[in-house]
């Protein structure tokens, strides 16, 4: 066999694996928002989109690794480049700009990761291992909000008197998914106006204008 045929096999393997991991993936985020966190079994993701049960505690480790997964999975945003990527690709020598493009991303990115993480916060209640995935999902995204709130200030963005800290838990609050369920599930705005708000209040907040 040459070594272009061999090429060609690996190649459409490592295609056939990540198309299967995406079928869990999608798999388990319909059930579990249509079911619950609690009543959705890994027997039932692994049934739904035919793979074995072993397969899904190999690849995932379990419900705890598939929420992680499904997350990881909706930060990455609708485009072919992850959305997280783009955010950091965003020119931060103009403030407006910057934050406009992170309101943007927000209204992308909510209607995906937000009914996800209000689940596992919702199942948190029941079960002390959901609790602490709670507790790491958001710790997770608080990470992320640091080194945006800390990228402003490297550019000198922060309006005097605005701490990292502070400019950290505004857009931690900006980026909740509770905001997001507020505004767009319970009252109806679209997401273009979420990410507009999105924008609009963390240049009145944080920046120097």
């Amino acid at each position: 066999m040459s070594p272009v045929k061999r090429q060609y096999d690996a190649t459409a393997r490592r295609a056939r694996a990540e198309a299967t991991r995406d079928a869990v993936i999608v798999a388990a985020r319909d059930l579990f928002l249509s079911r619950g966190y609690a009543a959705t079994t890994v027997s039932e993701v692994a049934t739904s989109c035919g793979v074995s049960v072993e397969y899904v505690y190999k690849r995932f480790g379990g419900k705890a690794g598939l929420i992680r997964a499904v997350v990881a999975r909706a930060l990455e945003g609708a485009g072919s480049e992850s959305a997280e990527s783009r955010s950091d690709a965003l020119d931060a020598g103009d403030p407006l700009a910057l934050v406009r493009g992170w309101g943007r991303l927000s209204a992308e990115v909510s209607p995906l990761v937000a009914p996800v993480l209000l689940l596992v916060r919702a199942a948190a209640d029941q079960d002390r291992k959901v609790a602490n995935l709670a507790d790491e999902l958001d710790s997770s995204r608080r990470r992320r909000m640091a080194g945006n709130a800390r990228r402003l200030a490297k550019a000198g963005h922060l309006r005097k008197g605005i701490a990292v800290k502070h400019a950290t838990d505004v857009l931690w609050t900006f980026s909740a998914p509770e905001l997001y369920d507020l505004l767009v599930v319970r009252r109806g705005w679209s997401a273009t106006q979420f990410g507009e708000f999105v924008a609009r209040g963390i240049a009145a907040e944080v920046l120097e204008t």
